[in-house]
């Protein structure tokens, strides 16, 4: 059995437009735009996902296999994602990021209260510490709507 540490990527989808062409370095070859990989150069198609590493060459996964492979980044509120960066920036570790005492008030309603009263809901509170604790290693992105 092997077991695999699921590291951030880097990927763009590729729109189907000759600016995303030209962004994601595809050519352009009897109507068609393909991609140079290590493997060779296959076809790119719309929705297609151009996936960015280290190593000098670009991957190349259908936009199914994508959604099924990659999660998407949570989408946390500012409060919670001004929490995680004060944290990082002060050396705080994840555990202690997570402590009841320690977070600001925003954070500890939005994580423990059921929405529109100050019930606390122990179901929301324990997926929020893991949602937060993926945010913190995975990244994350803010949501649009904050105070």
């Amino acid at each position: 059995m092997k077991f695999y540490l699921k590291q951030p990527i880097e990927a763009e989808q590729f729109d189907g437009s000759k600016e995303s062409a030209q962004k994601l370095n595809l050519f352009r070859y009897r109507g068609a735009w393909y991609l140079e990989t290590a493997d060779g150069s296959p076809l790119v198609t719309k929705n297609d996902w151009i996936l960015k590493s280290d190593f000098k060459w670009p991957e190349l996964v259908d936009g199914e296999s994508f959604e099924k492979q990659y999660a998407t980044l949570p989408v946390i509120p500012k409060a919670v994602a001004d929490w995680i960066e004060k944290c990082k920036h002060d050396g705080t570790s994840v555990g202690d990021m997570l402590c009841s005492e320690r977070r600001p008030e925003k954070m500890r309603d939005w994580m423990a209260l059921t929405p529109g009263t100050y019930e606390f809901n122990q179901k929301k509170y324990t997926e929020c510490q893991n949602f937060v604790a993926r945010a913190w290693l995975d990244g994350y992105v803010v949501e649009e709507k904050h105070d």
